[in-house]
């Protein structure tokens, strides 16, 4: 970043308005419409210098996107969703990483360790995408809470999996208790992180009648909670999702000034905009280098896989709630399984792989294919499943 001009950083900004005006007026979900303009820029000729690497996506890009859809998740809803939504979090991201890492290892001749790195990195749905089109979709408000907090559920516990097999690869322990006992440790100490910082930083603010102010603090509480668990080992992704969520129930209420209550959203929209702007120009930017070509047989083989793990997360983990109070109608199981779109977090994922993997090169192509499959083929046909959810839910 420290390369990067102000013109050029404009001009990507200036084209995502142009997107996000186009994409309005035609009725097209706005991530593919970026995705298609960071594509068509490549081939143009324009090369940006604004990379797309892990630490972009980890340090600048996703903290305020996690923080701002967290912000939405209101407390007595988790608590009423918290079995189901966990269960096809954590459970079901287990599950869908087994098929995927079973898959490759024998369709495709991978060896385990890129094939359960694979599993691992390409289990995340994607936050942004999915939080974006219940948005522009106006999504039934029980089925657009369990699809936004299941994504941002699943993203934490996905980049944890990752973790901890890229430190198995390394050398670390891999009997089950030392892993299970690190994946709690990683998810509990990841949502601690962003309690204390949040709640510490909500306290601060409750001194102060500037609005600017408690904006400046709840900057702090996304980036200061996500940067504070990574640097102690713990889940990044996870401590930003409670720092939003609990900035967004007790802030307004008992922090917060009226006024920076209501700046709190206008501001956190604004900077989940740019942030989904760029992260979605260049994936579109970053897709026209891939030589996709090369790798097409196990990028068509792993979308095939990552479908048949997201149907193994999500019909029966759902089937086991059917007479219970989280029970979900056949049409939102469909809905929750198509809906599973892979994006920005997946991708800074597989470019963080070990580049000692001998499979390193495919794993990164076939990454950015899934990517493109979900973006555009699922993403473009969500749309149609949401407004067929709308009568069924009415009725």
């Amino acid at each position: 970043m420290n390369h990067v001009n102000i013109v050029e950083l404009g001009l990507l900004l200036f084209v995502a308005c142009l997107v996000a005006i186009v994409t309005r007026r035609i009725g097209w979900p706005y991530t593919i419409g970026l995705v298609a303009a960071g594509i068509a820029l490549s081939f143009v000729g324009y090369r940006s210098r604004i990379v797309l690497t892990p630490e972009l996506i980890f340090t600048v890009l996703l903290p305020p996107l996690v923080f701002e859809a967290a912000l939405h998740l209101r407390w007595q809803r988790f608590r009423e969703e918290a079995s189901l939504v966990l269960s096809l979090a954590f459970v079901g991201t287990l599950l869908s990483a087994g098929v995927v890492a079973a898959g490759m290892h024998w369709a495709v001749s991978w060896g385990w360790q890129a094939s359960l790195l694979f599993g691992s990195l390409i289990a995340a749905t994607d936050p942004v995408a999915v939080v974006s089109m219940m948005k522009e979709q106006d999504a039934e408000p029980r089925l657009r809470f369990i699809m936004e907090a299941e994504s941002l559920l699943n993203d934490g516990a996905a980049a944890v999996l990752f973790g901890l097999v890229a430190a198995a690869i390394a050398g670390a322990p891999t009997d089950a208790g030392t892993i299970g006992q690190a994946f709690a440790t990683t998810v509990a100490g990841g949502v601690l992180c962003g309690a204390v910082v949040a709640g510490g930083l909500l306290l601060v603010a409750g001194r102060s009648d500037d609005h600017l102010v408690e904006l400046t603090l709840t900057v702090l509480a996304a980036y200061g909670s996500f940067l504070l668990a990574e640097e102690l080992g713990v889940s990044g992704v996870l401590a930003t999702l409670a720092a939003g969520m609990l900035v967004g129930n007790f802030g307004p209420a008992r922090s917060l000034t009226e006024r920076g209550g209501e700046a709190l959203i206008r501001f956190w929209d604004f900077a989940a905009f740019l942030a989904n702007s760029m992260v979605f120009l260049l994936i579109g930017s970053r897709e026209a280098e891939q030589p996709l070509l090369t790798f097409l047989w196990p990028a068509a083989v792993a979308t095939l896989l990552v479908l048949a793990g997201r149907a193994a997360a999500i019909y029966p983990i759902a089937g086991l709630f059917t007479r219970s109070r989280g029970a979900i109608d056949g049409l939102t199981r469909h809905i929750l399984f198509w809906g599973g779109l892979r994006g920005a977090l997946a991708l800074a994922l597989a470019l963080a792989a070990p580049v000692a993997l001998p499979e390193h090169d495919a794993l990164v192509s076939v990454a950015f294919a899934v990517v493109a499959f979900s973006i555009f083929v699922q993403g473009a046909t969500m749309p149609i499943l949401l407004r067929r959810a709308k009568p069924a839910e009415a009725a």
